[in-house]
């Protein structure tokens, strides 16, 4: 076992084990992410996954946010970190960003180490990915000290997106991310060698397109190479501000 390895295996041991199966992440509340008739939009709580194809420990959450995904209160994102890719499986959807927005976590929350499989909830909840019962902790506590929402939308345009942040209090970096509904990877090296990996909302790219002050913001952005789009609004210090998924493929034709 290399090093890294057994740094990481550490890690992981040190943390407390996964419930049992049958605790159900409950879905708490419809989403939209448009302003209504009955109020104020309502945006859905984030959750990322820090994973990779080269970790023994990643299927249990890879599959749990394959479940998270399928949840309209929840936008679920699998960030594919590179530090596994020299340990006998290179990860296809590994991206240097992933590591690097990972370490960002880790100095925002003062981490000693960063590990898989992680999980942020929100940008500010640090929970092991495959502890179903921290998970679900994890989100409960989530919606009940989120911050106050700014209203964000995504739309297609001929010539790509038009993203709108509405006004409110703070500053923070608006995001766009673009990812892969699902993707089914056979290993054939590595900690995972034979398995055959079926994955949700895979990250391809992410990028800062604005920073944003308290006023009423509207740009355009290109495309995302990737299946679907989604913005996120986030605050110095970690937290979602605000977030919205575009409710159509990227590259569909605009009506």
């Amino acid at each position: 076992m290399s090093r890294l390895s057994a740094v990481l295996a550490v890690c992981l041991l040190a943390l407390p084990s996964p419930a049992p199966a049958q605790i159900v992440l409950t879905q708490t509340s419809p989403t939209q992410t448009s302003p209504t008739q009955n109020g104020p939009a309502v945006r859905p709580t984030v959750v990322e996954l820090f994973t990779s194809q080269g970790c023994s420990s990643c299927p249990p959450a890879d599959d749990l946010l394959v479940e998270l995904s399928k949840r309209p209160d929840i936008l679920a994102l699998a960030f594919h970190v590179t530090y596994w890719n020299g340990l006998g499986w290179r990860d296809p959807y590994s991206l240097d960003s992933a590591t690097s927005r990972q370490r960002d976590y880790q100095r925002l929350m003062h981490a000693g180490t960063i590990y898989t499989p992680q999980m942020v909830v929100d940008g500010r909840i640090d929970v092991v990915g495959s502890d179903r019962s921290g998970v679900a902790a994890a989100l409960t506590q989530a919606r009940a000290h989120a911050s106050a929402e700014i209203p964000i939308e995504i739309a297609r345009t001929p010539d790509g997106l038009r993203i709108t942040a509405a006004a409110g209090a703070g500053e923070g970096r608006l995001l766009l991310i673009g990812f892969d509904p699902r993707h089914t990877t056979p290993v054939a090296r590595g900690e995972n060698a034979g398995a055959r990996l079926v994955e949700a909302n895979i990250v391809r790219s992410h990028e800062e397109i604005a920073r944003w002050h308290g006023q009423p913001l509207s740009i355009a952005a290109r495309l995302p190479q990737a299946d679907r789009a989604a913005v996120i609004l986030q605050a110095p210090d970690g937290r979602i501000l605000g977030a919205a998924v575009l409710s159509q493929p990227p590259h569909g034709a605009v009506g």
